[in-house]
């Protein structure tokens, strides 16, 4: 795959990072795609949520099994959202707050700085919220 341009975030390291989900605080960011794909952006203002498909450049190798940063008990890796992943794709949706050109402006962006984005979707609620949906081993985690 070949990134279609790069996500800005005020993250320069991990340890920088924000937990994933509902604790997430809802940071600005930019995503920056290549000017060769700037019509591709066309009639994407009229969206208020975008699903950002990008890579996890910085990881570093991926356990079958491990214990999720909400929990304290070891969970299969696919029953999580680590960023550690056989294929190293990540997922987030975030808020579309302004389309500049080639620049798009958004809210709660929760991945590195220069970031590689593969992929732009727009977010959809009647086929991509599911708010009645089991959650598995989530529905027993404390949340704060």
């Amino acid at each position: 795959m070949t990134p279609i341009g790069y996500i800005r975030t005020p993250y320069q390291s991990k340890a920088d990072m924000p937990g994933r989900g509902e604790r997430r605080p809802p940071v600005q960011g930019q995503v920056e795609l290549l000017p060769e794909y700037t019509e591709a952006l066309s009639d994407l203002d009229g969206f208020e949520h975008i699903w950002l498909i990008f890579c996890f450049d910085r990881s570093e190798g991926y356990r079958l099994r491990l214990v999720p940063r909400s929990d304290t008990v070891e969970r299969g890796l696919f029953a999580t959202r680590a960023p550690f992943r056989i294929n190293p794709i990540g997922l987030t949706a975030v808020r579309l707050l302004a389309v500049e050109g080639n620049v798009l402006t958004v809210e709660g962006v929760d991945m590195l700085d220069r970031t590689p984005l593969l992929d732009i979707k727009p977010y959809i609620p009647r086929s991509d919220s599911h708010p009645d949906a089991r959650t598995g081993w989530l529905e027993h985690v404390r949340r704060d």
